[in-house]
């Protein structure tokens, strides 16, 4: 009897075995953009003066520079999510949810690649990007100095429904000179760096609003990276 479960038992690791390795892969990299109305690099005298008033809003984009998401190409594509939230994005003593999403994809891709862009952008958001009232097709163009996270420096845009555009922290936008990052990124990212929101606007529909909010400390960029 032993014989015959262990038996069974190897046989059942084998199928497992083999069905995982059938499953498409994902193998994902590129650079990250996202901005809220609320600081994300700030103080703690501004970040309680926020909580619970702004920062409900935020964007966040992908330019895929290369790979597959579940074994299809999405090379060069890109896909935003934008968010209503209940509460302030990041504060950990009131939920933020129910959170409304929706998602702006490259009309660039095919029928297929749409389908995948939605499913990354909805694993990278988790929760964020559970509840897509709305799914918008447009042109997104996306640009970074010098092609390095480091500058700070990028624009990603969507038509125009979405635009967000950043630049480098200076010694002016310090106010209290104790400044640190108050909240993280929205998403899973390989490295980002708190960057001030030249733009961050949203001109749709489905949210119930739309805004314009610029001028603030409240933006990353970054660069994101999936294998499974």
């Amino acid at each position: 009897m032993r014989t015959i479960l262990c038996a069974a038992l190897a046989l059942c690791l084998v199928a497992s075995f083999a069905f995982s390795a059938n499953l498409p892969s994902t193998h994902v990299r590129g650079e990250y953009i996202e901005a809220r109305t609320a600081d994300v690099y700030t103080g703690p005298c501004f970040a309680n003066a926020e909580v619970g008033l702004a920062g409900d809003l935020a964007v966040m984009g992908w330019k895929i520079e290369k790979g597959s998401f579940q074994g299809v190409n999405l090379d060069g594509l890109s896909v935003m999510g934008v968010i209503r939230a209940s509460n302030t994005l990041g504060n950990v003593t009131d939920t933020v949810y129910p959170v409304k999403a929706v998602l702006v994809i490259d009309e660039q891709a095919n029928a297929e690649q749409r389908l995948a862009l939605k499913g990354f952008a909805q694993k990278m958001g988790g929760q964020l990007l559970a509840d897509v009232v709305r799914v918008d097709y447009q042109p997104i163009e996306f640009s970074m100095a010098d092609n390095s996270v480091h500058s700070r420096k990028a624009l990603m845009k969507a038509g125009n429904e979405v635009k967000l555009e950043t630049r480098p922290m200076t010694d002016a936008d310090q106010i209290c000179h104790n400044e640190s990052v108050w909240y993280g990124p929205l998403t899973p990212v390989e490295h980002a760096m708190a960057a001030y929101t030249v733009s961050n606007g949203y001109q749709g529909k489905g949210l119930g609003t739309n805004w314009n909010y610029s001028g603030n400390r409240g933006s990353f960029v970054g660069t994101f990276q999936v294998n499974e």
